[in-house]
């Protein structure tokens, strides 16, 4: 699950706190890097066992509705939602269980939460539509909650502080840790029943080897990027740099020099990426044109060994 859009943005953060902490150990920041992607993976986790929750919670009051309805005489209300087929099998999940278990069932702390996101849904035309449906089958309730997911889950303010408040590691994970989950939903079969797999913490060892190398050639050899930074910067104002800048280039200098396959115009598309969301409004144009010169630099000195798009110019925002 843990790709390197994740790792990117858990290096970028961890390599600016090695400098503002004053305690520059390698050995210690790479293991609070790995502290930190883990927590990651427990988002994942966590998240998908809200659905767990709300499921739980919505079977809770279903159990008072019932009561209620045999002791007025009156039909009983839909058990549709509450046994969703797809939910069920989710909260049946071992891998999921084992989770919650060392969790010590993390959205038990947060019923006023669960209980009040059960009420959005109830309101939802999805939901309603759903419940009045005449279709009765898996498919069915595992796209409910595909649909759910994506229109109260994935952008939901609420959620979102809950969650900052739980983990400050979590600040920047939702978004990407949200397509993981959808991800999942999607893969769910029925046949599979609790053995479904879920996604795996790192898809390989070789993404765990790709985080260690770049954050640690990133901070081992920063004067010689820097001092790349500084060649290529003829043309460039190189004091317009916010500190966040020099960050995210040193960076992206490790990822173009220590990874061969990695083609140039993507590492200097994901960390202009990064610069829109982690430094000045300006900072992704400057990044943009000061990496395209710094790879052609370093390319003309024969110590990159890639090509970069020859119709591929310096970017900048006006």
């Amino acid at each position: 699950m843990i790709n390197r859009e994740i790792i990117r943005i858990k290096i970028v953060q961890l390599t600016y706190a090695y400098y503002q902490n004053g305690n520059k150990n390698i050995d210690t920041a790479e293991k609070e890097l790995f502290f930190s992607l883990s927590k990651a993976y427990d988002l994942y986790n966590i998240l998908l066992a809200l659905i767990v929750a709300i499921t739980r919670e919505s079977r809770r009051r279903l159990e008072v509705l019932q009561a209620k309805a045999l002791r007025e005489g009156r039909p009983e209300p839909s058990q549709k939602f509450a046994f969703n087929r797809f939910a069920i099998q989710l909260e049946g999940n071992r891998q999921l269980m084992e989770f919650i278990e060392t969790q010590q069932r993390p959205w038990t702390d947060y019923p006023e939460f669960v209980g009040k996101l059960l009420e959005q849904i109830e309101q939802t035309q999805i939901y309603k539509d759903y419940m009045s449906g005449n279709d009765d089958d898996y498919a069915t309730d595992r796209e409910l909650w595909r649909r759910l997911y994506r229109t109260l889950i994935q952008e939901n303010e609420d959620l979102d502080q809950l969650l900052e408040e739980q983990s400050l590691y979590w600040n920047d994970d939702k978004e990407v840790v949200d397509t993981f989950v959808l991800k999942t939903i999607k893969r769910f079969d029925e046949k599979n029943g609790p053995r479904q797999e879920l996604l795996p913490e790192y898809d390989s060892e070789e993404e765990r080897d790709y985080a260690r190398k770049l954050f640690r050639a990133a901070i081992l050899n920063a004067d010689e990027y820097q001092r790349y930074m500084s060649e290529a910067s003829i043309n460039w104002d190189f004091s317009r740099l916010a500190y966040m800048d020099v960050i995210i280039m040193q960076i992206a200098i490790a990822e173009m020099l220590t990874f061969p396959s990695i083609p140039l115009s993507v590492t200097i598309n994901e960390f202009v990426e990064l610069a829109k969301v982690y430094s000045t409004p300006r900072s992704s144009g400057y990044i943009n044109g000061m990496l395209d010169a710094i790879a052609r630099h370093l390319i003309r000195q024969h110590r990159l060994m890639k090509q970069l798009d020859t119709t591929r110019g310096p970017q900048q925002e006006s």
